[in-house]
């Protein structure tokens, strides 16, 4: 037995690179769910507070959240309407955001979100990881809460009460 009192380092190797993965099912058309993501006029109501434009591929967009005096330059990679949301940005070095809309029979839509391409050592990695999957789960629930019920939760503004 060795000294209890000695603290043994452990050093791990990350063998597969996290990433960011959550879904949320919102019970609405995917036609709806989509457009409050593209246009900025819904998406202000559950997540950042202001954008500069629609999401279209090729433009270049900021997302502002004014309550923190923080923003983020946007990059859109692909739009599949309906279907899928491809962008890069600047909130953990530059990583990349999937959203994909999977219509279901009953007119509901399964909004999955991966946020991938962190950078950093292991530590950073991970916690850049974590972060982002506690953000995006906000995200959803607050786009299911603004959508299915016209309430915008104050989730994003709330995370953080005392500034970012």
């Amino acid at each position: 037995m060795g000294n209890p009192n000695h603290l043994t380092e452990v050093f791990m190797e990350l063998q597969d690179i996290p990433v960011a993965s959550i879904a949320m099912l919102i019970r609405k058309p995917v036609s709806e769910v989509f457009e409050a993501f593209v246009n900025p006029a819904f998406t202000s109501k559950f997540w950042f507070t202001k954008g500069s434009d629609r999401l279209q591929v090729g433009k270049q967009i900021r997302w502002d959240w004014e309550m923190y005096n923080h923003s983020v330059l946007v990059s859109i990679k692909a739009i599949e309407e309906n279907k899928r949301i491809l962008i890069e940005w600047g909130a953990y070095g530059t990583t990349t955001v999937e959203w994909v809309f999977t219509p279901r029979a009953d007119h509901t839509t399964l909004v999955s979100v991966t946020n991938s391409g962190f950078s950093g050592d292991g530590d950073e990695v991970v916690k850049q990881a974590l972060d982002s999957t506690g953000g995006f789960a906000l995200v959803l629930a607050g786009a299911k809460a603004f959508l299915e019920h016209n309430i915008n939760l104050n989730l994003i503004a709330d995370r953080f009460p005392d500034g970012h």
